[in-house]
């Protein structure tokens, strides 16, 4: 690290658990974004902010009027932009030293593989559960650590899948894959400070696992209702008829 890095991460710096050979981790890392609206937005500029080296970010979407109450990566001139040109412009003034990959389109599983080949950790922020499932396929499949979170209304819940741990639960164990109509926050709502508070705990997850120090969330699902401003821990056990867990185990 150079003397403008060492003054910029000295906050980390100065965590014995992080140190000067955790945050040269932090920047020899990759990370995978696939979303970039409510919940990638606070996960994405933290990561950028906190020295990630590399962002690969995944959103084949424009930027709307209706995005700015909640995806606080975007702003008022970004509307009609694709919003991986608009994350990026705005990550790249946090942090110009981090190397952003734009990847504007909805990718399938052979497309995620290729992309994600030399990703360190996976951070699903999308909105869907095709989206998701697939994630968690690609997950399972190249043993990569996954960070999943989702938020509606005034709840959210955040949780990691690491399929390098043996007997670890993925995200398929959970949901099953009925191709039911889910729902959104287009329809549903969602107060947008949540989407930061489920945000940001992806974001130190992904930090945790990057460097190696703590526990993470995995085996344990993290459940935020704000109305009462609670959250509980549901501990997760592998469904052993799972057919993602069986066909990569």
């Amino acid at each position: 690290m150079n003397d403008d890095q060492l003054l910029r991460y000295s906050r980390h710096i100065l965590l014995p658990q992080v140190d000067i050979k955790g945050q040269q981790k932090m920047l020899d890392a990759h990370v995978m974004v696939v979303g970039l609206g409510g919940l990638g937005s606070p996960v994405a500029m933290y990561l950028a902010a906190a020295g990630v080296g590399k962002l690969s970010l995944v959103d084949d979407d424009q930027v709307e009027l209706s995005n700015l109450q909640r995806q606080i990566i975007h702003g008022q001139s970004d509307i009609g932009r694709d919003k991986v040109d608009s994350a990026a412009d705005r990550l790249l003034a946090l942090n110009p030293e981090v190397d952003i990959q734009g990847i504007k389109q909805r990718l399938d599983k052979a497309g995620l593989i290729e992309a994600s080949h030399d990703v360190d950790v996976l951070v699903d922020c999308s909105d869907n559960f095709a989206t998701r499932f697939l994630i968690n396929e690609v997950s399972k499949q190249q043993k990569l650590p996954l960070v999943s979170g989702a938020a509606i209304r005034f709840e959210g819940q955040v949780t990691v899948y690491d399929p390098r741990k043996v007997e670890m639960p993925c995200y398929r164990c959970l949901y099953e894959d009925k191709g039911e109509l889910e729902q959104t926050c287009s329809e549903s709502g969602i107060l947008s400070p949540i989407l930061s508070m489920i945000g940001g705990v992806q974001a130190v997850e992904t930090c945790k696992l990057i460097m190696g120090i703590g526990e993470s969330l995995a085996g344990r699902l993290l459940i935020l209702d704000a109305l009462t401003m609670s959250w509980r821990q549901i501990n997760m056990k592998q469904d052993p008829d799972c057919p993602v867990c069986t066909q990569f185990r």
